[in-house]
């Protein structure tokens, strides 16, 4: 009886109003959702932070959800119950989810048995929180939107983070040549252990001088671009004749000159992973269970914090000095 009483309660993260940081409220009195049908409920060991979380705390992103909400959505632990219909997992599978339905930054969360994947003895529960948005979201601005082959290069911007480490990883693996940009230099060389072949510092002023010696007249086949407000316009010089920048995170508003897409034939793309199909996803899901079974997808572990903190986990996604891998809370 005792152990049931506290399991009707956990601690989780709420979000009452839309605004900075400081509205992340960790409650200890949430109760424990119960999954329904076709969905699974999992003990959280540790959820990744990601930067559209701030963006949808924040109350400016395209989608909102309901107040209150609990955030998160890249949760990795064990499973504690299944709904009706639910064969795939049962109580004590480790698993990893791409999105839950009651929010990820908390002690259990539930997600729909679709979106829930099996997490390999090889990774531990902080890599495996690391793996959902940033290696979907890299495979589907890769191949899915950028249409990138074996033999063309790729540019990474932000390569130190989450969904830029995946993408090196993701590239380097398929045959494609990497370059990746990051702040320190701590970030470069860990983004040259982790795939790329090139690593340019982007507080440098001269770095994208070093991208086209890098490159040569051809330029670079495809961007993936992690802040297309303030690299956007300088991508669009990077480019080859029909190359293309995939617009994967922004924060605001650039000018560009459209010429500059005329000249080259190139392409900005849009990059949303909520917008992707089931078949879609499930494509993402093999190619990213693939890599985890022949070894190349090894997610990197940077900043974790306690639940405690995710304030300050929040804050620190977008105004700390360079990334150095994905961010995680640990339960």
């Amino acid at each position: 009886v005792a152990m049931a009483a506290t399991r009707r309660v956990m601690r989780a993260v709420r979000v009452f109003e839309f605004g900075g940081p400081e509205v992340l409220k960790v409650q200890s009195d949430v109760l424990v959702p119960v999954p329904k049908e076709n969905q699974v409920l999992i003990k959280v060991h540790a959820c990744g932070v990601n930067p559209v979380e701030t963006y949808i705390r924040s109350g400016t992103y395209a989608r909102t959800p309901a107040l209150p909400y609990t955030p998160g959505s890249d949760v990795a632990g064990l499973v504690e119950s299944v709904g009706e219909h639910v064969t795939a997992f049962k109580k004590g599978d480790r698993v990893f989810t791409l999105e839950t339905v009651s929010g990820g930054y908390a002690e259990y969360a539930v997600a729909a048995a679709p979106r829930v994947f099996p997490l390999p003895d090889k990774l531990d529960f902080r890599q495996g929180a690391a793996i959902g948005v940033p290696y979907f979201t890299a495979y589907r601005a890769l191949f899915q939107k950028g249409c990138a082959k074996a033999g063309e290069s790729v540019l990474v911007h932000g390569a130190s983070g989450g969904v830029g480490l995946a993408t090196c990883q993701i590239a380097r693996a398929c045959g494609l040549k990497v370059l990746g940009t990051a702040g320190t230099e701590e970030g470069m060389n860990v983004i040259l252990r982790n795939g790329a072949h090139h690593a340019f510092n982007h507080r440098d002023p001269n770095y994208t001088e070093r991208i086209k010696a890098c490159t040569g007249p051809g330029g670079v086949d495809i961007i993936i671009e992690m802040l297309s407000n303030v690299n956007l316009d300088a991508d669009l010089q990077l480019l080859s004749c029909a190359g293309r920048v995939m617009v994967v995170g922004c924060r605001g508003r650039i000018e560009i000159n459209p010429r500059d897409t005329m000249s080259k034939e190139s392409s900005i793309i849009g990059v949303s992973l909520f917008l992707a199909t089931e078949e879609e996803r499930h494509e993402c899901a093999t190619a990213v269970l693939d890599g985890i079974e022949a070894g190349w997808l090894k997610p990197v572990v940077g900043l974790e914090y306690p639940l405690e903190e995710v304030a300050k986990a929040h804050e620190d996604i977008i105004c700390s000095s360079g990334a150095r891998g994905k961010m995680v809370l640990l339960l």
